[in-house]
């Protein structure tokens, strides 16, 4: 029973394996809550069958009859109470194990990263939180405030610290979730949605879950999932104009210098 439960969540919720970390959190809910409704289920109509069957409808009982006593346990020579007492013990702790090793082998995938999932790392962006904002920093030097750009069909990784107070990086959607911490890193990772066509994006919410001062609940921000061609154009735009800022702040200096070497 308790395998096929299983079974039936991980094909119900393969999906098209967007958000590989959403998806194993997701069917992680849904068995736990599928197999504890088919457990409640079996037990109210246990109790509410017995409720009838031990029903004082006024008559006197059989000689036979046994009823249970407040308070005592089954003697445990094999009569049809220890019996059931025990069975229901068995099967108790074969379904709490079960659950046990399957959600533990899935929170591992998830704490190695996109190569515990299989997914091959696309890109990396370090996330420093401060009061009360997000800020991006993507492998070529370009930031960006309170939105992060993604492209589509992608593994992101996320090195998440502060810059001040503790602050909690979240995106429910995604299922994502990790400390903000000054002078430390947290990790954390997703993938992001397929099938977007050129100029269509999708946007996730993010917010901070730690109280972190008057502004915390202004400190949101936005994932934007781009198409690959959208997000490439970005990418180059913002890396040109942090180019031509970095040759007009060099310029500049080079200026300054000849000025104060012709007035020496």
């Amino acid at each position: 029973m308790t395998a096929s439960v299983f079974i039936l969540a991980s094909v119900l919720l393969q999906g098209d394996g967007i958000r590989a970390q959403a998806a194993i959190f997701d069917e992680i809910f849904l068995v736990f809550l599928g197999l504890g409704t088919l457990v409640g289920i079996v037990v109210v109509t246990y109790t509410l069958l017995n409720a009838y069957k031990y029903r004082d409808d006024g008559s006197e009982p059989k000689e036979s009859f046994d009823p249970p006593v407040l308070g005592e346990l089954p003697t445990g020579k094999g009569g049809p109470k220890a019996k059931k007492l025990f069975l229901s013990f068995g099967i108790s702790a074969i379904i709490v194990i079960s659950l046990v090793v399957y959600a533990y082998g899935l929170l591992l995938v998830v704490e190695e990263g996109p190569d515990g999932a299989g997914v091959e790392t696309d890109m990396e962006v370090e996330v420093v939180g401060y009061q009360f904002g997000w800020e991006f920093q993507y492998p070529n030097g370009v930031t960006t405030q309170n939105t992060m750009y993604v492209p589509q069909d992608s593994a992101i990784e996320l090195r998440v610290t502060s810059r001040d107070v503790w602050h909690n990086f979240g995106v429910p959607e995604l299922r994502i979730k990790t400390d903000s911490i000054p002078g430390d890193y947290s990790e954390t990772w997703f993938t992001t949605d397929d099938g977007l066509s050129p100029g269509e994006e999708r946007t996730y919410e993010i917010k901070c879950y730690e109280l972190c001062g008057s502004g915390h609940s202004f400190m949101n921000g936005e994932i934007v999932v781009m198409h690959e061609d959208d997000y490439q154009e970005w990418y180059d735009t913002q890396e040109a104009e942090l180019e031509n800022e970095s040759d007009g702040s060099q310029n500049a200096m080079n200026t300054h210098d000849a000025r104060l070497e012709a007035e020496a």
